[in-house]
């Protein structure tokens, strides 16, 4: 993307975090800071939008139609791109009973940006990568011609993005953690990560379906399985956007010690997963651990 206000500024930081719950159990933390690599689309944002954004310019399109939930931050940052190129952008919103009522925070951001939202049934939201239910949904959105980027941006294309944040990682540490929605940060960077490290994911939903989204998009993107990857699933903490009250503590107590603004949605499940892994001797003396901040509050 050569747009000057698209331009990243990769690679991102990588700064070490003096803190007594790792270094007690002999593990070195990194942040490996993604959320700067980009003013307005942090992280793996950018790093999965980026090459569709280049082959939606490069294709033609006008207009850019994707999906998610009512506090997606993948929404937010689609409708910035929008917004810094002078596209079109259509959001699919989960939930037809939200229309009509208040915007939420993230979803005026959203519309503040140019985004036009349009709301539909759960049901429906949940049929949308069948053909038919899709291209009701495009037509109905007014959004039928319009470059489709998928939930949470994650596809093949996405997952090149990522590759280049293992890249960016390789000799830096022996595990490399991420929180996981979608899952396609998780099978982009293991890609990218050299022989011998490892990659992380903490899903913020619960399910247990990720483990095979991830082994889908590798196999679109790669033709098969790529790096070496792993999934903690007991940190969701209830399911996707729920931060009880000890985790929302544990975020501002880690922000406190670390000058870093904790986002809570993904960052801080992340951050809480490695300290009690850490603290259930869950990774041997000597490792050191690079926690990716995808994203800011």
């Amino acid at each position: 993307m050569t747009h000057p206000e698209l331009r990243p500024r990769p690679p991102s930081p990588l700064v070490e975090a003096a803190d007594e719950r790792f270094g007690a159990y002999g593990v070195r933390l990194l942040l490996k800071r993604d959320d700067l690599v980009h003013p307005e689309l942090p992280g793996n944002k950018w790093r999965k939008l980026a090459p569709n954004l280049r082959a939606a310019v490069e294709g033609g399109h006008r207009a850019v139609a994707t999906f998610g939930g009512a506090y997606s931050n993948h929404l937010r940052a689609t409708a910035a791109a929008g917004r810094l190129l002078g596209m079109e952008t259509v959001g699919i919103v989960r939930g037809d009973e939200l229309a009509g009522r208040p915007l939420n925070g993230s979803l005026a951001r959203c519309a503040a940006d140019g985004m036009r939202l349009r709301f539909v049934s759960r049901s429906e939201y949940r049929r949308k990568a069948e053909p038919e239910v899709l291209a009701r949904l495009l037509d109905g959105a007014g959004a039928s011609e319009a470059y489709v980027v998928p939930e949470g941006g994650s596809n093949a294309l996405a997952l090149t993005g990522c590759s280049e944040l293992g890249r960016e990682l390789r000799g830096a540490a022996d595990v490399v953690a991420v929180a996981c929605g979608t899952g396609g940060t998780l099978a982009g960077l293991a890609a990218g990560l050299a022989p011998g490290q490892r990659a992380l994911g903490v899903p913020v939903l619960a399910g247990g379906f990720l483990a095979a989204e991830i082994r889908s998009l590798q196999r679109q993107a790669f033709g098969g399985p790529a790096g070496d990857w792993t999934l903690a699933e007991e940190f969701h903490h209830g399911g996707y956007a729920r931060v009880p009250a000890a985790l929302d503590a544990f975020a501002a107590d880690f922000e406190s010690r670390h000058g870093l603004p904790v986002e809570r949605i993904y960052v801080a499940k992340l951050l809480w997963a490695l300290t009690e892994l850490t603290r259930s001797g869950a990774f041997p003396r000597g490792t050191t651990l690079a926690a990716v901040i995808t994203g800011r509050p």
